[in-house]
């Protein structure tokens, strides 16, 4: 598949060198080699792009892609209104095309079995969630206009927890009206701790300020709980799972562990590309998304 890549910053730079040979060109205003619009790019020459720009650039340029019967896949967070979104997943439809926001820690390895466990009822009937992502990007941000601004931490790094909680339970009906956010270093939110109410309670945290990279999901059941610790692009994952013990007792315990390449950047993009066949999206997650940082 023919693909170019809109943007090469950080992200743009991570999926131009796992695509390989389905690279055909490169948008970027300031990248010398590059060119500066989408619109300077022949649309006989790709099929799909890979959409990594600021947040505020997204919308137009999703717009002419979808409107020119191109596949796109756009980094996360999709921002928009409700018009804005269904105007994107209007075009998707008519054109028949692929619509996937990148949220690649859904290919983590030990997350797939981790959803496996729960799908297979390992765990039971499900009580408890937690998940948790730190890092100590704080004055990186405050260094990046473009980022320290709005949500902060809410869009770039809850995100990726709120599409979790959407992969693993298949659920976008869940609110989270319980809300603590603060800004300690950044303009912008650099700390919130949101919590859902009904079954089952989750409970979602994520900062800028936390000096060591940290990953982590609890889930509890009533016949157990399994437990994921680390991200592969950090060097290593593992998973505990407890079996429940009845009345009460020491669980047995179960351990996998994971040091090798990250792969979940190359499983998006085969994932992606299996889209582009169908037409899929997953907009509807963006929606929902939308609808939790407008509640906040």
């Amino acid at each position: 598949m023919r693909t170019i890549i809109v943007g090469l910053g950080n992200q743009g730079k991570k999926h131009r060198d796992i695509i390989d040979n389905d690279l055909v060109g490169i948008v970027d205003p300031i990248y010398p080699l590059a060119l500066d619009s989408i619109k300077d790019a022949s649309l006989d020459h790709y099929d799909a792009a890979i959409v990594c720009t600021p947040n505020q650039e997204k919308q137009e340029i999703i717009k002419y892609l979808l409107s020119n019967k191109k596949h796109v896949m756009v980094e996360k967070p999709l921002i928009g209104t409700a018009v804005e979104l269904e105007i994107l997943r209007q075009l998707q439809i008519k054109n028949e095309v692929a619509l996937q926001t990148a949220y690649c820690y859904r290919f983590e390895p030990l997350v797939i079995k981790l959803k496996e466990l729960i799908d297979n009822g390992i765990l039971g009937e499900i009580y408890l969630v937690r998940i948790f992502l730190g890092n100590g990007t704080a004055i990186n941000v405050k260094n990046s206009p473009w980022r320290d601004r709005s949500r902060g931490v809410l869009e770039e790094i809850s995100s990726h927890q709120f599409d979790l909680v959407n992969y693993l339970f298949d659920r976008k009906d869940i609110t989270f009206p319980y809300i603590v956010a603060g800004m300690l270093e950044n303009k912008a939110f650099d700390h919130v701790i949101l919590h859902s109410e009904g079954l089952p309670h989750i409970s979602i945290e994520s900062t800028y300020c936390y000096w060591k990279n940290t990953f982590t999901i609890d889930v509890t059941g009533e016949l157990g709980s399994a437990h994921v610790n680390g991200l592969l692009k950090w060097g290593w994952s593992h998973l505990t799972t407890r079996k429940r013990i009845f009345p009460s007792g020491v669980p047995e315990e179960q351990y996998y562990f994971l040091d090798s390449p990250d792969p979940t950047l190359t499983l998006q993009y085969e994932h992606f590309k299996e889209l582009c066949k169908t037409g899929g999206t997953n907009i509807e997650t963006d929606i929902w998304i939308n609808n939790i940082f407008n509640e906040v």
